[in-house]
């Protein structure tokens, strides 16, 4: 898939057509909304779709799935009521395949391995904790992952999930003492620069809501000198 990064707002689109946009997050970036005020990647969007089409009025776009704030890589947004309800079936029964990369500091015990866990959130301080077994509250996760490259201090991970649940992948990667570059909430010992942590969503597949055939996605990786490492 070509990308572009628009003039118009300083966007990666990584893939457009009329019934749904895809676009590279950045860290810091956050998908919706919240209590911190800040604007989110959706009204974004939504502007770079009214100006790139000159549309007067409020512009139409469903969130589909979203991205921790500190992680970068692929998110995909509906342009079209008729693809949203299509793009959410799809997510819920997985039938979209994402792959993320992840850089960790330790060699995680094995090459390659899955991971079951039960989770529990603690909303208090926005927190996941893993369990072996199952818990009050507490809510299955399942991912597998594989060692992609060793790199001077760290390792790569390729990881697809089974399940989404709230931080899994740093929740569980940390539960076998792996936790992800500059995730200081999940025990890193310091934090990334800018305040990010290394875990891209690298990878989407899945069959495009209206047109019925398979759209394949890779971001790019961050502009910084331990992702470039990786290629």
């Amino acid at each position: 898939m070509s990308k572009t990064l628009s003039n118009i707002s300083n966007l990666e689109v990584l893939y457009e057509d009329n019934h749904i946009i895809v676009v590279n997050k950045r860290a810091g970036d956050i998908v919706q909304g919240d209590k911190t005020g800040d604007k989110p990647l959706s009204d974004v969007v939504k502007d770079y779709i009214a100006k790139k089409y000159n549309k007067p009025g409020n512009v139409y776009l469903g969130v589909v799935h979203r991205l921790d704030r500190p992680t970068t890589g692929i998110v995909l947004f509906a342009k079209t009521s008729k693809a949203l309800p299509r793009l959410n079936k799809l997510f819920a029964e997985k039938k979209a395949n994402k792959t993320y990369w992840a850089l960790v500091k330790n060699v995680p015990p094995k090459p390659k391995d899955t991971l079951t866990n039960w989770l529990r959130k603690n909303p208090k301080n926005n927190k996941s904790t893993a369990y072996k077994k199952e818990i009050e509250n507490s809510k299955k996760a399942i991912l597998h992952y594989q060692t992609i490259r060793h790199l001077d201090n760290y390792i790569l991970l390729e990881v697809n999930l089974e399940t989404g649940r709230h931080h899994q992948i740093r929740c569980q990667l940390a539960s076998i003492g792996c936790p992800i570059k500059g995730d200081l909430k999940y025990g890193f010992d310091r934090s990334n620069q800018d305040k990010s942590i290394s875990l891209h969503a690298r990878k989407l597949e899945f069959i495009h809501p209206v047109k019925k055939e398979p759209i394949s996605i890779i971001a790019p990786l961050p502009k910084d000198p331990i992702w470039d490492a990786c290629l």
